[in-house]
C-alpha cells in the first residue's frame, strides 16, 4: 500500500471512530431506548391543560394555575374517604417536596377532595392547599376506593404532565420531581 492510500485509510478510520457512536445512538434511539428519560408516572396523553379549570380553594378563591413565577403543582387526588393509608401517602408526598431542598418553593402542593377527618392530621394538611374540583375535571384520575390517593404533576402553565395512579411508588415520584423541578 503506497503512502497516499495509507493516508486515505487513516482518514476513513478517523471518520469511522466518530461516526460509529453516532450511528449506534441512532439505531438504539430508533429501537426505543432512551436512557435516563424514563419517568415513574404515566404520561397524560393527549396532553391536557388545567389552566381554565376552576378549583375552588378553602378561602373561596380560585386556584391560580399560572403563578407569578414558574412553579409546578403536585395535585393529590383522594378517594372518597382519606384515612390512614391516604394520610401516610400525603406525608410521603410532602417529604418528596422537602427533598428538593432550596428548590422546594418551585413545587406547590394541592389537595383535591374531602380532607381527612382526624384532627391529628391538621399539621400535615396545613402544608397543602385544600381545593374542591368544582367542574369534575379530575374525576378521571381520582381513585374510586376509600383510603387511596393518586397524584398529578402539573406544569406551571397548567399542562398536566404525569399521572401517578393509586398505589404509586412515592420514591419514583421523588425521583421524577428531582428531574423536573431542579432544572
Amino acid at each position: 500500500m503506497d503512502k497516499r492510500n495509507r493516508r486515505r485509510m487513516q482518514l476513513i478510520g478517523v471518520g469511522l471512530v466518530f461516526a460509529l457512536p453516532l450511528l449506534a445512538a441512532m439505531i438504539l434511539s430508533a429501537m426505543g431506548w432512551h436512557p435516563g428519560t424514563r419517568s415513574h408516572g404515566e404520561p397524560i396523553l393527549p396532553q391536557r391543560s388545567f389552566a381554565s379549570v376552576n378549583v375552588r380553594l378553602d378561602d373561596g378563591s380560585r386556584y391560580p394555575w399560572r403563578d407569578s413565577e414558574p412553579r409546578m403543582t403536585l395535585v393529590a387526588l383522594a378517594g372518597p374517604h382519606c384515612a390512614r393509608n391516604c394520610v401516610r401517602t400525603l406525608a410521603l408526598m410532602r417529604n418528596a417536596r422537602i427533598t428538593l431542598n432550596d428548590k422546594q418553593d418551585r413545587l406547590r402542593l394541592l389537595y383535591i377532595g374531602t380532607p381527612p377527618a382526624d384532627p391529628r392530621t391538621a399539621p400535615l394538611m396545613a402544608q397543602w392547599q385544600l381545593g374542591d374540583d368544582v367542574a369534575g375535571a379530575f374525576a378521571r384520575w381520582q381513585p374510586r376506593r376509600d383510603d387511596e390517593v393518586a397524584a398529578l404533576l402539573v406544569e406551571s402553565n397548567g399542562t398536566a404532565l404525569l399521572h401517578y395512579p393509586a398505589g404509586f411508588d412515592v420514591n419514583g415520584l421523588r425521583k421524577d420531581l428531582q428531574k423536573v423541578v431542579r432544572k
